[in-house]
Order: structure tokens, then C-alpha cells, then sequence
């Protein structure tokens, strides 16, 4: 009878530092050419509308190394994301772990989503959308957002980031209810951390700090596929998201 093989390399650990590549604005190679991705950057792919002529992922010239994605403008919500495909389970791979330290230059005229979603095409799609107090599933997603259509987010003072959770039976969510204490300052940086267990319960960092818990079976559908990407995603001009680093963690699954 067999048995069930299984080595040292259990651990799956994808991480960038973000400290040179790039994917230059308006990129016309022949992988890209009919509008959507796919390139690769270390271990993540990058995804999105990334031929229009002010999109793209641009390397910074700051202390740690940076890399801003930028969202095109070319049509309302039109996107670029760094991530994976959808290959994590968190019932065969949890613990899903994925931290990143973002910044904005400003807060206006966008929509970020950082965590794990069900979907990560070559255009991909914004996985949540909000206006005023109301967040919206497009397709289920747990993650940080952030969106300046969002009425808590007017202004500066007051542009929190936001920690939904909804899966395939959801539809949507209250700002307020899931809304974090700490607030998103133009220029600084935060360091966020989700982590997901085998049995759909979850845990929102910001800055080391827990802001959520929530229950098993309640931020995401154990045996689902999910994605894990850092997203930007344009309303009228072109805007991006700065970042410096992304780590992505699970465990491997040993079924035969």
C-alpha cells in the first residue's frame, strides 16, 4: 500500500523586496499587446489593463526600494495588481498569511483592494467597489480597501481603511461596520497583514496592531481558490499604490 509523501519543503513562501524590476509605462511587447497582462516580477505575476499609455509598474528611488503601480485612466476602473494565480485553498493550504507595506502619494480618485479573491485574469477586475457607506462584492473577497467614493473617505482626516469579508452567498457590506481605527495618510506607509485559517476565520493587522477578528466560515469558503494581490484601480485619472515589499505564505498541501 502506499503512503502519503511528504519532505522538508513544506512551507510555501512567495516575497519581493521590490528594490529594481519594473514594468515600463505603455509597454508594447508582443505578450501584452492586446491589452491585458501577463509579466512576472520575482515570484508574483502582474495583472491588468497594462498597454494603455500611463499604466504600468515603475521602480522608486526611496529608501528601501518601491515599486508604484499604476492604474490607467483610459476607462473607469481600469486596473493593474501584483499577485498570484488562484492557487491557495485555505482549507488545504491554511494558514493563508499576506502582508505588504503600501503607500499613496494621495487619496483621491481610486480603489485598492489588498488580500486573497477568487479572481486574478489577465484584466483583472476590481474584487469589491463602494460609494458612499455601501461595499460591494464583485467577486468574494477578504482583504483591506480602500475607495475615495467611500463617504468616511471625503477627506484626509478621515480616510480609513476598510476590512470586508464577503463571500459567494454575500452581496455587501456597511463601511462602517468594518471599518479599521487607524487612518491612510497621503505619503506614509502602512504595513497590513491578513491572516486566513483553514476554516474560513480571519485577522486584520495594521501596524502590528489587530483591528478585526472574525469567526470560522466567515471570511472566506474553506475549500474555495483564492488569489493573493496587491491592487489599484482608477475612477478618473491615473493613480497607483506604492510598495515595498509583499510576502505571501501557506502550507503546502501533501494530498495525493
Amino acid at each position: 500500500m502506499s503512503i502519503t509523501g511528504q519532505s522538508g519543503v513544506g512551507k510555501i513562501r512567495l516575497f519581493h523586496d521590490f528594490c529594481g524590476p519594473e514594468l515600463p509605462i505603455a509597454g508594447t511587447t508582443a505578450v501584452n499587446a492586446t491589452g491585458g497582462g501577463m509579466f512576472k516580477i520575482g515570484d508574483f505575476k502582474i495583472t491588468g489593463d497594462v498597454t494603455n499609455t500611463d499604466s504600468g509598474v515603475v521602480q522608486l528611488e526611496k529608501a528601501n526600494g518601491y515599486i508604484r503601480i499604476i492604474g490607467s485612466a483610459n476607462t473607469d476602473a481600469d486596473g493593474i495588481a501584483i499577485g498570484t494565480d488562484l492557487c491557495f485553498s485555505p482549507l488545504l493550504n491554511g494558514p493563508l498569511i499576506l502582508e505588504t507595506r503600501v503607500e499613496m502619494a494621495e487619496l483621491t480618485t481610486k480603489n485598492v483592494f489588498i488580500g486573497f479573491c477568487t479572481a486574478n485574469a489577465d484584466i483583472v477586475v476590481e474584487p469589491i467597489t463602494s460609494v458612499t457607506s455601501t461595499i460591494t462584492k464583485v467577486v468574494p473577497s477578504v482583504g483591506f480597501h480602500f475607495d475615495s467614493t467611500l463617504t468616511v473617505d471625503a477627506t484626509a482626516a478621515t480616510a480609513v481603511w476598510h476590512m470586508p469579508y464577503l463571500l459567494a452567498t454575500d452581496t455587501t457590506q456597511t463601511s462602517t461596520g468594518v471599518a479599521a481605527s487607524q487612518v491612510a495618510v497621503a505619503a506614509e506607509s502602512d504595513v497590513l497583514r491578513l491572516e486566513v485559517d483553514p476554516n474560513g476565520a480571519a485577522r486584520w493587522y495594521i501596524n502590528g496592531k489587530l483591528e478585526q477578528t472574525v469567526g470560522a466560515g466567515l471570511a472566506a469558503t474553506p475549500a474555495t481558490l483564492v488569489a493573493g494581490i496587491v491592487g489599484v484601480w482608477a475612477k478618473s485619472t491615473a493613480v497607483g499604490i506604492d510598495i515595498d515589499y509583499l510576502l505571501i505564505e501557506a502550507n503546502r498541501d501533501w494530498t495525493r
